[in-house]
């Protein structure tokens, strides 16, 4: 009769830098495991121990000290259950990226990392020394492997495992969100399976850290490479199987759970990066204002999922360009989220600033210097209220108007946090509707009205842009895809937008480094994805 081995899978929530919080939080799961699951091993996440991604925390002289503490520790209680946790480990003076296993007081095994990945959102090179061995132990007589993350998307360690004759391959991820992604993982996992001929358990950790949202979906995978078990997204889960070595057959212990549309995805997404940003960063709410427009009213729903209707704030911020439409809408929206909701005119203040400036604007025309300083304005009485209540400011800028600077420094961007920074506009409008088919939240005619700022008389957003499902287009293909502005051309767009809205993308990089942070949620993010420079001779047309 075959022999089954019973494994946990722990998709945790874990906090970059609090190693004894998470050292606690991965024996205490690994006792559950054992006692409420009768589990003969657990995983956990990559890197575990220190938080994903630790960053320059890793260059820390202090460091060693605290891992190798933590590792003493979690040898020391747990007992009766073979544990594979992820650290940052020296060994000879070079730091390498481990996974460690467990058993009985003491580590029988550990695995070095191989495929370091140094792309997109990832450094790694900068911190680890690549490991170039395989990582193989016993388990009661069946060789189980060890792999982390990058490594199950490339040949060689799979080959070494392959060649090893494991039965059984434990994949450890640190693996953040992007939309579509999980899709091509689980691909990956079910070729790499069957090239190795054994099952794959692949356990990922989950929550949001800055920019980055990891959304778990931990799976299993037979030896034929069928998917026998598929968790949730965006949140924490012990999961269990029974894996049977010797006939590569995996039974999970739960049932498993249906993927996620694209904005339901995205939108858990949202929710998940601002919840663990304010709540892990200590700030006892949110502020933001509440404009009457997509945008914002999409932001404010984001805010009451994530943190309680309670720890929400909205402000609309009236001119004589503001429409009544806006602010009623703005006043039913914050009814139906039954959030606090204050209207402070900026009439009085903005008159005061062009008192003073009279004379520094002598002789000249009104431009958009008049319609930055309303923004400038709304900023400072947020950024106050903030100072004042210790609510941190939420702004609502789109991934579209921050890649072409439709936007204003120290204006509608002074904030500490843009829930919606990867997010462009077209997908704005679909994330609105699928929370409004959750409960309605979000006034019919805020969506179906067309977008406008409100700096100045009758103003619409194209006055000043392309029109939305042309712009997304094109900057998919000029940020995301790398595309000349000739390739673009190409494709069958306009010339003149083109070069004008390439040209705008280039121009406005200064301002987007001076950008809050925000959720990652595309392929590539302004940010820790794409890094220009701010000073540049690059024709983007080459």
């Amino acid at each position: 009769m075959s022999k089954t081995i019973r494994v946990a899978m722990a998709q945790l929530n874990l906090v970059v830098g609090d190693i004894p919080g998470n050292t606690r939080r991965i024996i205490d799961t690994a006792h559950q495991a054992r006692d409420q699951h009768q589990a003969d091993l657990v995983l956990f996440p990559e890197l575990a121990v220190s938080g994903y991604p630790p960053e320059d925390l890793l260059l820390r002289p202090s460091l060693e000290l605290r891992v190798e503490q933590a590792i003493r520790q979690l040898c020391e209680e747990i007992k009766g259950i073979t544990a594979v946790v992820g650290y940052p480990r020296y060994r000879k003076g070079a730091l390498y990226n481990m996974a460690g296993v467990i058993r009985d007081g003491e580590i029988i095994a550990e695995y070095a990392k191989q495929c370091l990945p140094n792309y997109q959102v990832f450094d790694e090179e900068r911190y680890f020394v690549s490991g170039a061995q395989p990582g193989v132990f016993d388990f009661e007589g069946f060789p189980i492997g060890l792999s982390i993350c990058e490594d199950i998307w490339h040949a060689t360690p799979i080959q070494q495992l392959k060649a090893a004759g494991v039965r059984l391959i434990l994949n450890i991820n640190a693996s953040p969100f992007h939309a579509g992604k999980h899709d091509v993982r689980t691909d990956v996992i079910a070729r790499q399976a069957q090239t190795a001929g054994c099952p794959v358990l692949y356990v990922n950790q989950v929550g949001g850290q800055d920019e980055l949202v990891f959304d778990g979906g931990s799976q299993a995978v037979d030896a034929g490479g069928s998917q026998v078990f598929s968790g949730a997204f965006f949140e924490e889960a012990l999961y269990v199987t029974e894996v049977d070595p010797v006939q590569g057959t995996v039974v999970s212990c739960q049932p498993s759970l249906p993927a996620l549309s694209l904005e339901e995805s995205v939108y858990k997404a949202l929710v998940l990066g601002v919840r663990d940003y304010i709540h892990k960063n200590g700030f006892p709410g949110v502020v933001l204002g509440l404009s009457g427009g997509i945008d914002s009213a999409v932001t404010a729903a984001v805010a009451v999922d994530a943190l309680g209707a309670e720890a929400v704030e909205a402000v609309m911020m009236p001119f004589r360009y503001t429409s009544e439409m806006s602010i009623e809408d703005a006043a039913e929206e914050a009814r139906l989220l039954g959030i606090r909701h204050e209207v402070i005119s900026i009439e009085p203040m903005y008159e005061s600033f062009m008192t003073a400036l009279a004379t520094e604007f002598e002789g000249c025309s009104a431009d958009t210097t008049e319609e930055n300083l309303q923004a400038r304005c709304r900023g400072v009485l947020l950024m106050a209220i903030s100072n004042k209540k210790g609510a941190l400011v939420l702004t609502t800028g789109n991934k579209s108007e921050m890649a072409v600077g439709y936007s204003t420094l120290y204006g509608d961007m002074a904030g500490g946090f843009d829930v919606l920074k990867d997010v462009p506009k077209t997908l704005v409008y679909r994330l609105a509707r699928y929370r409004n088919s959750l409960s309605p939240v979000i006034p019919e005619r805020v969506i179906i009205r067309p977008p406008s700022a409100e700096l100045a008389p009758d103003q619409k957003d194209q006055d000043s842009l392309p029109d939305y499902d042309a712009l997304d287009r094109i900057l998919e293909l000029y940020v995301e895809r790398d595309f000349s502005a000739q390739a673009i051309i190409e494709e069958g767009f306009d010339e003149a937008v083109v070069k004008r809205v390439v040209r705008l993308v280039d121009i406005n990089e200064y301002k987007r480094r001076q950008a809050p942070v925000g959720p990652r949620i595309t392929q590539r993010g302004f940010g820790r994805d794409r890094r220009y420079p701010i000073t540049s001779g690059w024709k983007p047309g080459e």
